[in-house]
């Protein structure tokens, strides 16, 4: 079974700075939180488009991007790798 390189699923992204949370609609409803000198967002990501357009805004902010990890793949790429295991 051919897999598409354009996923989506949930992320953290972790960025230095604290971004106010008025910019909070750049980020189509991702969770953020402010730790420490740092801005944390979690959620889904619809595909990889997406991520980098988030990753070119930090960039327009001016903000440090310090950890980028995916935390789970999108729900029909779970499903697909389970038929695979039967």
């Amino acid at each position: 079974m051919e897999r598409s390189a354009v996923k989506g699923g949930s992320y953290t992204i972790v960025v230095r700075g604290e971004l106010d949370p008025r910019f909070s609609y750049l980020f189509n409803g991702m969770e953020m939180s402010r730790v420490e000198g740092t801005t944390v967002l979690s959620g889904e990501v619809v595909d990889q488009a997406q991520l980098h357009g988030y990753i070119a805004r930090f960039e327009e902010l001016g903000l440090e991007l310090l950890s980028l990890k995916q935390t789970s793949e999108p729900s029909s790429a779970r499903m697909e790798g389970e038929e695979s295991d039967r």
